[in-house]
C-alpha cells in the first residue's frame, strides 16, 4: 500500500448532471489518485470533510484513444487520453459534503 497523503488521495470532485442526481441519494464523485484503494479514499473523505462514509466504490476510467489530421503533408496524429480513477462514495444518511451543496 503506497503511502500518500490526504491531499494527494483526493484530487478533485466531478460535478456532472449524473453526479447531481446521485447526491440526492447521500452519494458523491471524486476523482481519486490511481494507487489510492478504497481504505484510503474512507480515510481522506471522513478527515477533509468531517463525515462518515458507508462505503467506497472505485473504478478505472480507461482513456480514449483520439486522432486528428495534420495540416502539411498527408497523415494522422494518434494519441491517448489519461486514464485516471473515480470513487463514488456513499454516506450515512445525515451526512453532507458542503462543497457540492453550492454548486
Amino acid at each position: 500500500m503506497p503511502a500518500l497523503s490526504i491531499d494527494q488521495v483526493i484530487i478533485r470532485p466531478l460535478i456532472t448532471e449524473k453526479n447531481t442526481d446521485l447526491m440526492e441519494r447521500d452519494q458523491y464523485t471524486f476523482e481519486v489518485a490511481v494507487e489510492a484503494n478504497k481504505i484510503q479514499v474512507r480515510e481522506a473523505i471522513e478527515k477533509l470533510f468531517n463525515v462518515r462514509v458507508k462505503a467506497v466504490n472505485t473504478m478505472n476510467v480507461k482513456g480514449s484513444r483520439r486522432s486528428r489530421a495534420i495540416r502539411r503533408g498527408s497523415g494522422r496524429i494518434h494519441g491517448q487520453e489519461r486514464s485516471w480513477k473515480k470513487a463514488v462514495i456513499t454516506l450515512f444518511p445525515g451526512q453532507r459534503i458542503d462543497v457540492f451543496e453550492q454548486v
